[in-house]
């Protein structure tokens, strides 16, 4: 699993915007930015739809006050649904991206199977990243959604 201090993976995500799907380059996406980069297990879920995503469009604005550049909200999903989802929800401050086929999370090291459910989807977690450093990780235990919410992010910074 990837720890504080370490950097991001090389690799895609996708974002579908209304000009269209662009592809990430994480190297070039994470450079000479301060980023919150928040997952969910999936979008349109219970927990992800009523309590995270929308914690960060609340406090998107006091998280940007204290210098963050980018909040990133990250699914293994594809930039259809990604879009779709931020779309429902009032994202627009956000940058929703997919992770289409989990190799991000995969290098992250921080993928879970949930078999029946949707197969390999990420773990809950929420990290601070700097100039493509993880400043901060914070990984929710099974089931739980404590660690990882906006106001538990912008606590540390």
């Amino acid at each position: 699993m990837i720890e504080q201090g370490q950097k991001l993976p090389a690799g895609t995500l996708s974002e579908l915007t209304n000009d269209g799907m662009l592809n990430h380059d994480i190297t070039e996406l994470f450079a000479d930015k301060k980023v919150v980069l928040f997952a969910v297990p999936g979008a349109f879920t219970p927990t992800c739809s009523e309590a995270h995503l929308p914690g960060f469009i609340v406090f998107a604005d006091q998280l940007k006050a204290k210098g963050v550049d980018l909040i990133a909200c990250v699914s293994v999903n594809d930039a259809f649904v990604m879009k779709a989802w931020g779309d429902t929800q009032n994202a627009a401050e956000l940058m929703m991206l997919a992770d289409g086929d989990a190799s991000f999370t995969q290098a992250l090291g921080l993928e879970m199977d949930t078999a029946g459910f949707g197969g390999v989807r990420s773990q809950r977690y929420a990290m601070v990243v700097d100039n493509g450093v993880v400043t901060t990780l914070n990984v929710e235990a099974p089931k739980s959604f404590e660690v990882s919410t906006a106001e538990a992010i912008l606590a540390t910074l």
